[in-house]
């Protein structure tokens, strides 16, 4: 099967994160289409003499590649596209070539069918018009996998190349669609590529999801749904137990004045969680930096950090003799590294006052940012789980601060730290059964190890409206997919939430 992902805008390391990701943890092929944001990158045998001036003078980030070829340049307006794919043989040289020659026959063909007389140049890799490269070509096979592939100018900033040699050619142009005089946009490339790869590389059927290529969230905000007020079905509804431990939770929480994204929230569970002694603990403050559409949490503008929270966190998991804690936080992007120094000593405090308890943590994307994801990663959670949230076409809506190739960036890249991971679905938002089993594919694309699926409740008026009541039934129905296609735990139900059932859900594991 190959899964076509259109990504929109994404940064080069989160998409290159992504690929390893996919190409180490996915037992099928994917095909990402995406731009970059201006960028210049390595290959293995670049020559730094080819790049002729430093990229952050003209605004651009320098990234390496462990891809063949010379020194390229991606940006906007031109369409990035990496293949990961099962292919004939082991990686030796026939195959590469003959590898090269299926990714530009597919380039070759799909500017065929929007008018473009394009083709190959002897001794030069990529697609040409006449002796003008319109798109290159690098790749890389390893153990019959591929990764990178192809960047087809569409309509680049042309001038971003005079400051390299590109691909160490000196005496060739690059051109691109526009230049050319084609007047086509990025969508209709995109659909023409995608059709033609699916010919070439989906002979065993295909998905195609994508991520909006424009911000609709004020279309979607105004999409007739179920009002705020609207009567719940009788399994949302949830019995107030404030029991004896419910009540002895709260005064921890008070006497060591600590956040709990229960309450933050408004989550459904807090009655049956608290009862049984479980609570999720908020660290970085209680605002937010973020916006998201379906979330509750205080958006002001966030007040310093505290810095004996670690130690109060600790305490608190000692009192309740926790087995299991799970810590989140608000998105903190006003911090250099987005908060993730705190959570790093806050799970060495948990670690040095509760030894032996078993400790997940929710993490924000901290913009993807590498040092800062790798201290959290470095200070060795039991779980690492960090949410997509809702599916790639309601990326933009839901979450305009966060990215779904992002959010997914950072959970293959806690996989190959070696941490289990963990992410989480919210249902009832806009979204069709397809599209939640296109994010199941993804998630397991990246190795992710328990996903949490549940409904989502609007939390105010001004929140983004209900849109359908999920079903139990089909709740279930994506548990097993889920599971059929790899994924070790889900756990989906009308009432679950990202800490539902933590400790039981990585006991199953």
């Amino acid at each position: 099967m190959l899964h076509v992902r259109w990504l929109g805008r994404v940064r080069y390391r989160d998409a290159l994160a992504l690929q390893r990701g996919l190409f180490e943890s996915s037992p099928e092929d994917h095909l990402l289409l995406l731009e970059h944001p201006h960028v210049y990158t390595l290959g293995v045998r670049a020559d730094l003499a080819n790049l002729l001036v430093p990229p952050a003078d003209v605004g651009a980030e320098l990234e390496r590649a462990d891809r063949g070829g010379d020194v390229t340049y991606h940006g906007p307006g031109q369409l990035t596209g990496y293949p990961i794919l099962t292919v004939g043989g082991r990686g030796r040289l026939t195959d590469t070539v003959a590898y090269v020659r299926s990714v530009e026959q597919v380039i070759i063909d799909a500017l065929g069918d929007l008018g473009v007389d394009a083709g190959r140049l002897d001794r030069y890799p990529g697609v040409w018009i006449e002796d003008r490269k319109v798109c290159a070509v690098g790749v890389k096979l390893t153990r019959g996998r591929s990764m990178h592939g192809f960047a087809l100018n569409v309509d680049p900033d042309l001038t971003m190349f005079e400051h390299i040699v590109p691909c160490g050619i000196r005496d060739k142009r690059v051109t691109s669609l526009r230049a050319e005089g084609v007047d086509v946009t990025m969508a209709e490339v995109v659909d023409a590529v995608a059709a033609r790869a699916v010919e070439r590389w989906g002979g065993r059927g295909h998905t195609r999801a994508d991520v909006a290529p424009f911000d609709t969230s004020v279309e979607l905000r105004r999409t007739p749904g179920l009002t705020v007020n609207a009567r719940k079905p009788e399994w949302l509804r949830t019995k107030a137990l404030m029991g004896p431990e419910f009540l002895t939770l709260k005064k921890t929480m008070r006497d060591l004045d600590l956040v709990t994204v229960c309450e933050e929230a408004g989550c459904p569970n807090i009655f049956e969680c608290w009862s049984d002694g479980t609570a999720t603990f908020m660290i970085n403050g209680e605002r937010c930096t973020r916006a998201c559409g379906f979330c509750l949490v205080d958006t002001r503008h966030p007040l310093p950090l505290e810095p004996d929270e670690p130690a109060r966190v600790a305490d608190a998991v000692a009192r309740m003799g926790l087995t299991h804690a799970v810590v989140t936080a608000v998105a903190r992007d006003d911090l250099p590294d987005g908060g993730a120094a705190a959570f790093a000593a806050t799970i060495d405090a948990i670690r040095r006052r509760r030894p032996g308890c078993a400790i997940e943590v929710l993490v924000p994307d901290c913009k993807g940012d590498p040092d800062a994801l790798d201290a959290i990663f470095g200070a060795r959670p039991d779980v690492l789980n960090h949410n997509l949230e809702t599916v790639a076409r309601l990326q933009r809506t839901v979450r305009p601060s966060a990215g779904y190739a992002r959010s997914l960036a950072v959970l293959a890249r806690a996989k190959a730290a070696g941490l289990t991971t963990k992410s989480g679905l919210i249902l009832g938002m806009g979204e069709t059964d397809d599209e939640v089993r296109d994010a199941l594919v993804d998630l397991r694309g990246v190795g992710v190890d328990i996903v949490t699926i549940g409904q989502y409740l609007r939390p105010t008026s001004t929140h983004l409206a209900v849109a359908r009541w999920v079903e139990p039934e089909t709740f279930a129905a994506l548990a097993t997919f889920g599971e059929s296609i790899g994924i070790r735990h889900v756990e989906s139900s009308p009432l679950t939430r990202s800490s539902y059932h933590a400790k039981d859900a990585a006991a199953a594991i």
